[in-house]
């Protein structure tokens, strides 16, 4: 089955204290962004890659692309809009045949080819899958209006990562209601309808690169 991948990619980097937005700083020597794209172009030779970037970084993705003699560019850039769910409802527009979607955070590099094939084949099988790790930390549920807070059994939550994939049919169709605050992420989109969300292992290392520590986490976990 054909496969493509959205990666969301609108950082403005105001967590990282930097002027460059995040998916553009450098990790190992290239913007972390392109780790994110090769991971995936490296995995599944064909997969169509879409990128949704705020209009105003395309010209400077593509400077970027040549300094680096990037050969995964994709061919396929789209308009972000001003929210996550614009942003992948405007690189919807770009699927264009029957096919599974994965939808990727952009500063996710270190995605592992095992768990872009978990997802893909279980969204093959089942019409979705996202991928989830156990929660390692102990946790407490605080109620703001009653001023309380209790523990709560960590074994009955996971931490949920992307790529999430879905059935193009079915991530066509939940883009056409209208935003919600709920949305969350592609998957509580596509709940909204009454789907199953189907889980499958993720690996610890795709972290979401977002201060200073994460960049210099991921820059330690590529030199293992």
């Amino acid at each position: 089955m054909h496969k493509y991948a959205i990666i969301v990619a609108g950082g403005k980097g105001e967590r990282m204290g930097e002027n460059t937005p995040k998916q553009f700083l450098e990790l190992k020597g290239k913007p972390i962004l392109m780790h994110t794209i090769e991971k995936f172009r490296t995995t599944f030779q064909n997969i169509e890659i879409i990128l949704a970037l705020p209009e105003n970084q395309i010209d400077f993705w593509e400077e970027l692309c040549v300094l680096h003699h990037f050969p995964f560019s994709p061919k396929r850039v789209v308009k972000g809009g001003k929210t996550r769910f614009e942003s992948v409802k405007n690189a919807l527009t770009q699927v264009t045949e029957s096919s599974v979607v994965a939808i990727h955070d952009g500063v996710r590099p270190l995605v592992s080819s095992e768990t872009l094939n978990s997802c893909f084949d279980a969204a093959i099988e089942k019409g979705n899958a996202i991928p989830v790790v156990d929660v390692i930390d102990s946790l407490r549920h605080v109620s703001k209006q009653e001023g309380t807070n209790n523990a709560v059994t960590r074994s009955c939550y996971k931490a949920v990562q992307t790529p999430q994939c879905f059935n193009s049919e079915l991530i066509l169709k939940a883009y056409q209601q209208g935003f919600n605050p709920a949305f969350t992420d592609d998957a509580s989109v596509v709940e909204k309808m009454g789907e199953t969300i189907n889980l499958v292992d993720g690996n610890t290392e795709n972290i979401k690169i977002t201060t200073q520590q994460d960049l210099l986490l991921a820059e330690a976990l590529l030199s293992i």
